[in-house]
């Protein structure tokens, strides 16, 4: 009895357990890129966009070895009667003349075939293998650039959500207190104490519909980065998630020099690595069109049987039945089938293609480092202007509460209250704006010299 009333709470327990909301998980952001990564589509598809760039390569290869060419058939033939010489008889002197005649028909089996292998192709097979195995890295290439933006999407959304958080919660603080201030001037104007004046209320007023403008932005940004933040990790907008971080924080300055992150990025960037493999793949080609002007040499066996059970065999060895016959042999042949014009203009066409890539690479072998460079210019000089913003929003806190009890004291107006509000809040929301462009320069410079994490 006490065994069933025990299965009974537990069970009812676990009722309860699941009909309790579920809890948000909460990440950092490196869980967050992890998740991002392990969620994309982009991701997955360019996954098999590089099986198939393999399956191509497999394909080639495939060209190397054996081959079958078959081809089978019933059919109908004339019926013949009798052996080869006149009247049908199986042995004299004249041969039969009717085999223009149809005396019936007979069903005619038919197949023919041929199998054989390549024994040399002029470096055609090795030549596009070479081209498929560079289109392969080329993909490669592609898949890793597709990771940097979602990490790069990631970095933005979680501290584009750190940022108007803070801003957010800021923003209300400062509203609680300018509340307040106006709650106490209200009170001395309803009083009549004296101390203070009815512009006073206008422009701490004034103020208030301001910070509230900044603050339903802030709301909205801050609704609009989690669910972006969602969306890349696969929470799903319905689903929970929070954040691990308390504020944003500015991250550690690289200290690699330029130098060596411009030459890191002509080595390690995807772009550049996929510009080598089509470099690759475009100089194979060329190889390939100019050998597809070449033979091919094979070895292998081709036969052909034929029958017809209304015509009766015959067994010369200088005559044959082709409705009835059977045939095999090995064999090592050559073929050729090339057309000249074309041909030509194919492998024109290849190396033109691979003069453009040459030229897309001496582009990007001088714009890379220059993106580089900006990137770390934009990173050093908000790595700066954060940690000025942070003194100057510190100058304009203490401003902004001495300003508060001098107004409360009565020795202040408020309009002067109102600009240190103003300024606060100004200097702290660009402090925190700063911070964001600083941490988003960093990840761009992560980006551009192939480094993303």
């Amino acid at each position: 009895m006490k065994r069933h009333a025990l299965f009974r709470f537990l069970l009812a327990a676990g009722v309860l357990l699941a009909a309790l909301p579920g809890r948000a998980d909460t990440i950092n952001l490196q869980q967050a890129v992890e998740m991002s990564l392990a969620a994309d589509p982009r991701i997955k598809e360019r996954e098999q966009v590089v099986e198939a760039a393999r399956g191509l390569l497999k394909e080639v290869r495939g060209n190397a070895g054996w081959r079958i060419s078959a081809n089978a058939f019933i059919g109908l033939a004339p019926e013949v009667d009798g052996g080869f010489y006149e009247g049908g008889a199986f042995s004299g002197t004249v041969p039969r003349t009717d085999g223009d005649e149809i005396n019936g028909i007979s069903e005619w089996t038919h197949l023919d075939f041929a199998l054989v292998k390549p024994l040399y192709t002029f470096g055609k097979v090795e030549r596009y293998g070479e081209a498929a195995q560079g289109n392969i890295e080329l993909k490669q290439g592609e898949l890793r650039q597709t990771r940097g933006d979602t990490i790069y999407d990631t970095k933005r959304a979680y501290y584009g959500y750190l940022t108007a958080r803070d801003t957010r919660v800021f923003l209300e603080d400062i509203q609680d207190r300018l509340n307040r201030s106006i709650a106490s001037v209200e009170r001395n104007l309803e009083e009549e104490t004296g101390e203070s004046r009815q512009s006073d209320l206008y422009a701490l007023q004034t103020a208030r519909g301001l910070l509230a403008k900044y603050a339903h932005q802030a709301r909205a940004i801050e609704k609009i980065s989690l669910d972006g933040l969602k969306v890349l990790t696969g929470t799903g907008l319905g689903g929970e998630l929070a954040v691990a971080d308390e504020r944003i924080e500015p991250v550690a300055f690289p200290q690699t020099e330029l130098a060596a992150l411009q030459a890191r990025a002509l080595q390690e960037r995807p772009e550049m690595q996929q510009l080598e493999a089509g470099l690759r793949a475009r100089r194979a080609l060329v190889a390939a069109k100019k050998a597809d002007r070449m033979p091919d040499v094979y070895a292998g066996v081709v036969g052909q049987a034929n029958h017809a059970s209304q015509r009766e065999q015959l067994d010369n060895p200088y005559l044959y039945d082709p409705f009835n016959s059977v045939g095999l042999t090995p064999v090592v042949g050559v073929k050729w089938d090339n057309a000249f014009g074309v041909a030509n203009a194919r492998v024109e066409q290849a190396h033109a293609e691979l003069e453009a890539l040459n030229h897309k690479k001496a582009f990007a072998v001088a714009g890379i480092p220059f993106e580089v460079g900006e990137a770390y210019a934009n990173a050093r000089a908000n790595y700066e202007a954060q940690l000025e913003l942070a003194e100057g929003a510190a100058a304009a806190r203490r401003w902004m509460v001495a300003a508060l009890a001098d107004l409360s004291a009565g020795i202040e107006t408020a309009d002067k209250v109102a600009d240190a509000l103003k300024n606060y809040v100004l200097l702290q929301t660009e402090y925190l704006r700063t911070v964001n462009d600083y941490n988003m320069n960093v990840a761009q410079l992560a980006r551009l010299t192939g480094e993303p994490r």
